[in-house]
């Protein structure tokens, strides 16, 4: 019988290094996670106006943009773990009781109801172009004769990479500001979490993640 295949293998991420998802294809890319507003609860005017400041915003842009909206069901256990630790340092008995009733209430009510949590991200992209490889020289591979050299040219390339995926991401940074939106670039922690978050829909997350505060 032949073994199935890892699921690593369809999983398009090779490492998250420094707040950047290297890609197995050499794509690189910064995640930002963004903040969103009730536009049905604008008035006419000031949904006309993020409307405007939406589409300039995307026709200033000459590459592309993913948006991801993460919908999960809303993970309250923290929450029923602090009222229960609440209820067991009040003294008096009638607090304790309504604290109690009212922690059943709420586990009850999400238990029966799809309370779903949005988080907003936009994918900010860089795709370097791909040079075929060329067949490897004689002592191109063996210490001394090129292999230090091949290391430099290929860090140096990822650097220059790096700073053209750095000025995108703060062109979108701007422009998202300009709809009235604050958004931040993840860190190397927030990646990981978000990735195991999206490939283990059922597992229980580790933490929230939240915009950092300035």
């Amino acid at each position: 019988m032949q073994n199935s295949s890892p699921t690593q293998q369809f999983v398009d991420v090779k490492e998250v290094r420094n707040g950047v998802v290297i890609l197995k294809n050499g794509g690189i890319r910064r995640i930002l996670l963004v903040t969103g507003i009730n536009f049905a609860l604008k008035s006419e005017e000031e949904q006309s106006m993020i409307a405007a400041a939406y589409q300039n915003f995307i026709n200033s842009l000459d590459f592309s943009l993913q948006m991801v909206i993460h919908s999960r069901k809303l993970n309250i256990e923290k929450y029923l773990t602090n009222l229960a630790e609440a209820g067991e340092k009040k003294n008096n008995e009638l607090l304790k009781e309504q604290i109690s009733e009212y922690r059943e209430f709420i586990k009850s009510f999400v238990e029966n109801n799809e309370i779903m949590s949005k988080t907003f991200f936009v994918v900010v992209p860089y795709d370097p172009l791909v040079i075929p490889e060329r067949p490897a020289k004689l002592f191109e591979n063996i210490p001394f004769f090129g292999s230090k050299k091949n290391k430099k040219e290929q860090e140096k390339s990822f650097e220059e990479q790096i700073i053209q995926l750095d000025q995108r991401t703060d062109q979108v940074i701007s422009g998202l500001a300009g709809i009235g939106l604050r958004s931040v670039s993840l860190n190397d922690e927030e990646l990981v979490e978000l990735f195991y978050n999206l490939y283990n829909p059922a597992s229980v997350e580790k933490k929230e993640l939240k915009i950092a505060k300035e």
